[in-house]
C-alpha cells in the first residue's frame, strides 16, 4: 500500500487551521464550563430541593445523553431561535461549554465536598459569612484536588471536538474528512488527525502529572 504525503502536504495548513479551532473551542468550553459548573455545582449542593432538583436536571441530562445528540440540538434547534443562519463554529462552542458545564459541576461538588466539614465550621466561628469561608478557605483548597478531573475534562474536551464536524466546524476533524472526500483516501488523513489528537492529548497529560507534582508539594 503506498502512502501519500502529498496530501499531508497540500492539508498541511488545513490541519493547522483546525487545529487551532479545536483547541480554541476546548480552551472557550474549559473556561465557560467552569463558570456555570460552579454555579450549577453549588446549586445541586443546595440543602433546598426545590433549588436543587433543575441543577440535577441539567446535569443528569448532558450527562446522560450523547454530545453528538446535544450539537444538533444546539445547532438545528437552540440556535435558529436566535440567528437566522447559525454559525457552526459557535454552535460548537455552546454545545461543548453546556455538555462540560454539567461534568465540571461534578467536578466542583466533589472537590468541595472533599474538603472536611470542620473548615467550613472554623471559618464560620471567625466570622466569615459562608460566601466569604467558601471563596477564601474552601475553594482554594478544593481547587488543588480538582486539578487532575480538570485536566483530564480538557483532553476529554478536545476528542470530543471532533464531533463538530458534523455540522460542518472548520475544526481538525473536519479537514480530515475534508481530504478523505476529495481524494477518496483513508490513512493519510485519518492517520494524520489522529496523530495530531495524540499529540495534543499527551500534552496535556506531560502539563497534568507536572501540575500535580507542583501543587502536591505546596
Amino acid at each position: 500500500m503506498d502512502f501519500r504525503f502529498d496530501i499531508i502536504q497540500e492539508y498541511a495548513p488545513f490541519f493547522l487551521k483546525g487545529v487551532l479551532l479545536t483547541i480554541g473551542l476546548s480552551l472557550i468550553a474549559i473556561i465557560v464550563g467552569s463558570i456555570l459548573g460552579l454555579a450549577i455545582g453549588l446549586g445541586k449542593m443546595s440543602n433546598n430541593r426545590l433549588v436543587r432538583l433543575p441543577f440535577e436536571w441539567y446535569i443528569n441530562f448532558f450527562r446522560g445523553t450523547p454530545l453528538f445528540v446535544q450539537i444538533l440540538l444546539v445547532h438545528f434547534g437552540l440556535m435558529p431561535m436566535f440567528f437566522t443562519q447559525p454559525s457552526p463554529t459557535v454552535s460548537a462552542a455552546v454545545s461543548l461549554s453546556l455538555n462540560s458545564a454539567a461534568y465540571i459541576a461534578e467536578i466542583f461538588r466533589a472537590g468541595i465536598q472533599s474538603i472536611d466539614k470542620g473548615q467550613m465550621e472554623a471559618a464560620r466561628s471567625l466570622g466569615m459569612t459562608h460566601a466569604q469561608a467558601m471563596r477564601y478557605v474552601i475553594l482554594p483548597q478544593a481547587l488543588k484536588r480538582m486539578i487532575p478531573p480538570f485536566a483530564n475534562e480538557f483532553i476529554v474536551l478536545i476528542k470530543d471536538s471532533s464531533l463538530a464536524a458534523i455540522i460542518a466546524a472548520p475544526e481538525l476533524m473536519y479537514w480530515g474528512r475534508a481530504a478523505q472526500g476529495q481524494y477518496y483516501r483513508v490513512w493519510e488523513p485519518y492517520l494524520t488527525v489522529a496523530f495530531i489528537y495524540l499529540i495534543l492529548t499527551l500534552s496535556l497529560s506531560k502539563l497534568l502529572h507536572y501540575l500535580e507534582r507542583k501543587y502536591s508539594n505546596q
